[in-house]
């Protein structure tokens, strides 16, 4: 198969991006966005791994020694650690990206010319598909360069923007009105009921998104996967994505790549199923259940349990070895005023969840830990339980 040059960009996000992402998508060198913060050694580790040809930052293009080809379809290669912490590069071509973002504004309704916000990383999938789907519908997309002003979506002209749940807690927390969007996508992390209801009563057009990298972003909106996107949940409850947005595999990686993608469909890391309306609900990743005295919880559900709390604004559950139990359930929560005390959240769960979920420690802090595309920073969530209290 014909190839072509892989060139890393170290670039904020902006308009050097954009230019860098509509050449590969018209057949220019292949893309590689890194963060363009992260410490050199992060970002010679992942020159190394990914080997591409050149590095493009702001004082150029430099080329670089022990480069690989990329096939000639690839366009961007995203990166991402998945459930296993070993940064895999997910290799996606022209055809399955536009594909996802054509569906993307099919579905929304969108017409041509109207605009996109990119508030999210442009090293991450979700800010290269906000960028795609700008070109897309020949728009000129409104790019922030981090998200620090979250006032400032009160202000957009922007007709669509995406959002994690976080961005999203803090805009309502701040009073933001975010009706002059014609739709918040929702994605990368599971969005409590009490958020979205919150959001529908500031009046809020909120579609909540599920997909990966591996599926060039959001595939499944609402419960229901777009245009070319297979849905499956196998025997062991674990959800299957196929279909046309469905990735090349991982660069330089077959082993890993044979794991990942079989017989047309990528095999996630998450548990679902399918309700009786034909909708996926997504439970929660399958490393995430725990067995507390023999019984399988869902971290995932308990945080979903604990968000629903009236004294609790955001929360979040870990699991940590118990001699009695096996694994014991950990609450961390941002309060409201007055907190919630461990015995009430316990019954609170139990009565929601089942009692072994039902958390047998609470730490209460002022925010949940995050990463920095806005998810989950499970690893830290953990290292705060030194200071839980039975």
């Amino acid at each position: 198969m014909p190839s072509r040059p892989l060139h890393a960009l170290r670039l904020p996000p902006g308009r050097q991006v954009l230019e860098a992402l509509a050449a590969a998508i018209g057949g220019g060198p292949a893309v590689l966005p890194l963060d363009p913060k992260a410490p050199a050694a992060r970002r010679d580790r992942q020159l190394d791994l990914l080997r591409p040809h050149a590095l493009v930052d702001g004082d150029g293009t430099h080329q670089l020694a022990g480069a690989e080809d990329v096939d000639d379809d690839i366009a961007v290669v995203v990166q991402t650690s998945g459930s296993s912490g070993t940064p895999k590069g997910v290799q996606l071509t022209a055809a399955a990206l536009l594909h996802s973002a054509t569906a993307t504004l099919s579905r929304l309704g969108a017409a041509p010319g109207q605009r996109w916000l990119c508030c999210l990383p442009t090293h991450h999938i979700a800010g290269v598909q906000v960028l795609l789907r700008s070109l897309v519908a020949a728009s000129t997309p409104e790019i922030w360069s981090a998200f620090d002003d979250v006032a400032g979506l009160g202000t957009s002209s922007a007709d669509y923007v995406s959002l994690v749940p976080t961005m999203l807690y803090r805009a309502l927390e701040a009073g933001v009105d975010l009706t002059g969007f014609r739709a918040i996508l929702l994605g990368g992390a599971a969005a409590s009921p009490e958020l979205l209801r919150r959001a529908a009563d500031a009046g809020a057009r909120v579609v909540t998104t599920y997909g990966m990298s591996e599926t060039g972003g959001g595939a499944v909106y609402d419960g229901v996967p777009l245009d070319g996107v297979r849905v499956a949940v196998d025997p062991t409850g674990r959800i299957r994505l196929g279909g046309q947005v469905l990735a090349a595999g991982y660069r330089l990686a077959p082993e890993l790549t044979a794991a990942a993608f079989v017989d047309g469909w990528h095999l996630t890391q998450d548990a679902g199923r399918v309700a009786a309306d034909g909708r996926l609900q997504v439970l929660g990743r399958l490393d995430e259940i725990v067995v507390s005295g023999g019984v399988n919880v869902s971290l995932a559900e308990v945080d979903r349990a604990l968000s629903a709390h009236p004294a609790v604004a955001q929360a979040a559950a870990y699991a940590r070895p118990d001699p009695e139990w096996g694994q014991s359930v950990v609450a961390v929560v941002v309060p409201r005023r007055p907190a919630p005390s461990l015995d009430e959240l316990r019954t609170f769960v139990a009565d929601l969840a089942g009692a072994a979920a039902a958390p047998r420690a609470l730490v209460l802090v002022a925010d949940l830990p995050m990463l920095a595309g806005g998810k989950l920073d499970r690893s830290a969530l953990a290292r705060l339980g030194t200071t839980a209290a039975s």
